[in-house]
């Protein structure tokens, strides 16, 4: 395999493999060197070993001439552009860019083994194309499920009917394609969904406990909000040690912020949760057909502003029409364009902080680990 050896490039982080023994790690560098050659992708790949808090690992980078001319400055919106990638056409391309983009991090992936990194990658893919087919019907003050597979009892939120299975479930709630119709609920709890669809799928092939033991929480307690990040996902970034603007892996949930402190009040408008699908696109759960540019969700956000109304009761509302129109007419005026990204094209504020923030969040998330003996999935109600 022609993954080659080095030991000083520092400029990406990229992935790191541990192992608890010598013959794991040999292990991990054979499997994972195969996956590559598989893939095109071995001679694009330096390789290092390292130890430390987790014991002797696996170091491994995009080449550091390579990782400047496909994503300077950490831009890995450019990847499949410069490459000529098909991520919508071809599953191995998306898996492609997944890899390289990891391989760019400017903070290390870990994982414990090669099979919880092959499981990641196959669950970001999963997650990317789950997106893609996702719509829901914008009513943000409404929760619906379908009523042949779902049930909601207080304390208990939406669980799934027994005897159905969790996988369809989601996809009927979420997936237009497989239910026949839109649902309302919002697109924060469709991201959860997503997500757990994607760990799904994973474990149903890789680890099958895992996956009953999901099923099983799926029927008895809905798992959200905080504590779906705490079981599920891991964070990578911060708000002291901030991602690089730009940088992003496909099947990466992230936030938008809107920084403008009076229609950041209308429910619903304080950020906007989408997930990253690559080839620099975001997904758009109302209209899935019209996905994000980063260009096209700043601009979005920024007119939110100029389109808040009060409604007859008072309450403050925007106008999605009107912010349409406004996204339009700036789109055709490159100058307010630049003038629209040198306000939003920046990371964003603390809470409670509407000072001179842009959208960008500082960090993004993904699953938590999902193998026999690796998984750190630990569910509340088992």
């Amino acid at each position: 395999m022609n993954v080659a050896q080095d030991n000083v490039d520092a400029h990406c982080a990229g992935i790191e493999i541990h192992g608890a023994t010598a013959g794991d790690v040999e292990a991990a560098r054979e499997a994972f060197q195969t996956q590559l050659a598989g893939l095109g992708l071995g001679g694009y790949v330096t390789m290092s070993e390292v130890s430390g808090e987790h014991g002797r690992g696996l170091h491994f980078r995009l080449r550091r001439e390579l990782a400047e001319q496909w994503a300077p400055h950490w831009d890995t919106t450019q990847l499949c552009r410069k490459l000529g990638l098909d991520t919508r056409g071809d599953p191995a391309d998306l898996e492609r860019e997944i890899l390289l983009a990891m391989l760019l991090a400017p903070v290390p992936f870990p994982f414990p083994s090669h099979a919880e990194l092959a499981s990641a990658v196959r669950m970001r893919r999963y997650i990317v194309e789950a997106a893609r087919k996702t719509a829901l019907s914008f009513r943000t003050h409404e929760a619906e499920r379908p009523e042949e597979y779902w049930t909601y009892a207080e304390g208990r939120g939406f669980t799934v009917l027994p005897g159905k299975c969790l996988i369809t479930a989601l996809q009927k709630a979420t997936q237009p394609d497989a239910s026949g119709r839109l649902y309302s609920f919002s697109c924060y709890r469709a991201t959860e969904y997503v997500i757990l669809l994607g760990i799904a799928q994973e474990t149903r092939a890789c680890n099958p406990e895992l996956f009953r033991r999901l099923q099983r929480q799926a029927q008895t307690r809905a798992i959200m909000s905080g504590q779906f990040h705490d079981v599920f996902l891991r964070e990578y970034g911060s708000m002291s040690a901030p991602l690089p603007l730009k940088y992003f892996v496909p099947g990466d949930r992230t936030w938008f912020r809107n920084p403008d402190d009076h229609s950041s009040d209308v429910t619903g408008y304080e950020g906007s949760w989408v997930f990253y699908l690559g080839d620099g696109l975001f997904s758009n759960f109302w209209k899935r057909d019209r996905q994000y540019t980063l260009t096209s969700k700043c601009l979005e956000l920024f007119h939110w502003r100029n389109a808040t109304y009060r409604d007859q009761a008072g309450e403050l509302q925007i106008d999605e029409a009107v912010v349409e129109e406004r996204v339009r007419q700036s789109m055709n005026d490159p100058s307010e364009v630049a003038r629209i990204l040198g306000i939003m094209l920046r990371l964003r504020e603390p809470k409670g902080v509407y000072v001179d923030g842009g959208c960008i969040d500082t960090s993004r998330e993904y699953p938590r680990w999902v193998c026999p003996g690796t998984s750190d999935m630990v569910l509340p109600d088992q």
